[in-house]
């Protein structure tokens, strides 16, 4: 539902509107308590993404930023349930039984992102494998012959075709056929070749064959708006640190989506959050940068907008090319370029190396963490 000019300051000045209601609705209740706990919990939200927006535009979707933006999650997740404990009376009473519920739905379709995001951190794991090949072929200080060059240039080639979408897949192949000289290639080499191409797409082992990221964001983010003003006074504020935990939420896993391959990936979802909520600006901010970039040209059809899956994609067609330059025996400048591009091979490979495992620990943790809140809640309002 549309905000109203009320409804739209409500993270600033319905917890003092409410002071001269909530005696009435509990007057067993510590009002001023709450209000400055619930007031903290905002306030937290806000630093901590206040920060993470304020990072260079360098660090924007590396692996190091995504797992700082989980961390985040994490935390403020955490607090979330601090606060719900706190406030349990509450939860059970009309509007918090529909506010509570709508969340918790919400967190099962985000489940089912984690675990489509831990498939796309295998694939780009295959990668990184095709990454290593490349440079234990090239990576002779002697000298480089052109059968570690036809080693690593194929290497490359499937690397290149893993990453495109399925629409440019079939030019690519036959692309990779010609650079290769295998026009002539026998019917179980070309099978062969195919089988391999859908096994870089096809990394869908968590969720089903018809299931879409795009789609389940959509649903996560269907119905999603600030709290009208009865709502918040009937439940002494506690629905604004649901819409809060609910929009930290739909932006996390909007962002694996962003950065992540997976399973039909589409970022336009419907994403407003009024600005007059003290952390509404950098959660906005880091939406509006990260839509940005997906628009850039050179990012439109990428697997994933991770800052290391387009510098392993720049880097790969670089290396093609120049592979595809080389003539035997090498030239000294050539064989220099050939080393200064391993080289930069070797740092990616290593920021690989060091970031997925972590990358993957903290996608994990985020989804114990929404099963462990659901089951403690509900176990909570059973009793």
């Amino acid at each position: 539902m549309p905000a109203t000019d009320y409804q739209a300051n409500l993270g600033r000045s319905v917890l003092s509107i409410r002071r001269d209601q909530v005696h009435a609705m509990d007057g067993s209740h510590d009002s001023s308590s709450q209000e400055g706990q619930l007031e903290t919990f905002q306030r937290q939200v806000a630093e901590q993404f206040m920060e993470l927006s304020s990072s260079g535009s360098d660090e924007l979707l590396s692996l190091s930023w995504v797992r700082k933006l989980l961390d985040i999650f994490l935390r403020c997740h955490e607090e979330f349930g601090v606060v719900l404990l706190n406030n349990k009376s509450y939860l059970v009473r009309a509007p918090m039984d529909r506010l509570i519920e709508d969340f918790y739905e919400r967190s099962v379709k985000a489940l089912d992102v984690c675990n489509a995001i831990r498939d796309g951190i295998e694939q780009i794991r295959q990668w990184q494998k095709l990454l290593e090949i490349v440079l234990i072929s090239l990576d002779n200080r002697k000298c480089l012959g052109e059968g570690q060059a036809r080693r690593a240039k194929k290497a490359l080639v499937d690397l290149v075709i893993g990453m495109l979408d399925k629409k440019e897949s079939a030019s690519a192949l036959a692309h990779r056929n010609r650079s290769f000289g295998r026009n002539n290639a026998n019917a179980a080499n070309s099978k062969e070749h195919n089988k391999n191409l859908g096994y870089f797409r096809s990394f869908s082992w968590s969720v089903s064959r018809s299931w879409s990221a795009s789609r389940q964001l959509q649903a996560m983010g269907s119905n999603l708006s600030p709290p009208r003003g009865n709502d918040v006074t009937a439940s002494n504020g506690l629905a604004l640190a649901v819409y809060a935990i609910s929009c930290v939420l739909l932006l996390v896993m909007w962002t694996l989506v962003a950065a992540i391959p997976c399973q039909d990936r589409g970022l336009q979802m419907h994403f407003s959050i009024p600005r007059q909520f003290v952390w509404a600006t950098p959660v906005m901010w880091i939406h509006e940068k990260i839509l940005e970039d997906s628009k850039k040209k050179d990012r439109r059809n990428a697997s994933g907008l991770l800052k290391e899956i387009y510098q392993t994609e720049k880097w790969a067609r670089q290396m093609n090319d120049l592979l595809d330059s080389l003539h035997f025996p090498l030239t000294e400048d050539k064989e220099s370029e050939v080393r200064k591009n391993l080289k930069e091979l070797g740092q990616l490979f290593e920021s690989l190396k060091e970031g997925l495992d972590p990358l993957e620990r903290q996608v994990r943790k985020v989804f114990h963490s929404i099963v462990r809140s659901r089951t403690e809640a509900l176990d909570s309002l059973g009793r």
